[in-house]
């Protein structure tokens, strides 16, 4: 099994591998090119789409991906200033995800206690490295998450979740719940009392 592999499977996995810097350093490239374009400039659409993203969505810059390549986002999803996403694990976006300033979607963990977790000096490999791992994240269709929240390996928030501004989502938020804090929880439910407060919102 590669390391790659052992990676996407939220093995312990070596980080320093040559695919895996290749891959990195290819993604780091393109996310600065995309940070230098103007808004407009098409060769942003070109970058999208050479992560393999839809041409629909729209991602304000800057970006920061790790890979970029582990990562699906869906059909109209929108992100505003500085997402970042450390795509070591598979990370899937859905369709119509509004994504506030400052977003942090990341993937990777590392062992608890410091002897696991420090760099070392590997005589088979010749060089520094460390073991690391990671757990997927799932963010469902028609989600909105505010300003400065971030989102931790292992999560799945459900469809159409509300995630307040600067809440840390530690564990599962299921569909369609108003949740905030850190550690994020739920505070209630969405429900068609919020549909009507829009409608009469709107007709002022």
């Amino acid at each position: 099994m590669t390391q790659k592999e052992r990676m996407l499977k939220g093995m312990l996995y070596d980080s320093g591998e040559e695919e895996l810097v290749n891959l990195r350093t290819r993604c780091h490239k393109l996310c600065r090119e995309y940070n230098n374009l103007d808004d407009t400039d098409p060769r942003r659409k070109q970058i999208l789409k050479e992560f393999g993203f839809d041409e629909s969505i729209y991602l304000q810059g800057p970006i920061y991906f790790d890979y970029g390549i582990f990562t699906h986002i869906g059909k109209n999803t929108y992100a505003n200033f500085n997402l970042t996403v450390l795509d070591t694990c598979p990370v899937n976006i859905g369709n119509n995800v509004f994504i506030g300033t400052g977003v942090s979607i990341v993937t990777p963990l590392h062992p608890y206690c410091p002897d696991d977790r420090n760099m070392y000096f590997s005589e088979e490999k010749g060089r520094m490295m460390n073991k690391e791992y990671g757990k997927p994240i799932t963010i469902g269709d028609n989600c909105w998450l505010c300003s400065n929240v971030t989102v931790t390996g292992g999560v799945n928030i459900g469809e159409g979740c509300i995630i307040g501004a600067g809440s840390v989502v530690t564990h599962d938020i299921p569909p369609f719940s108003l949740a905030a804090g850190n550690p994020c929880k739920v505070i209630r439910k969405i429900n068609a009392q919020d549909h009507q407060l829009f409608k009469e919102m709107d007709q002022e």
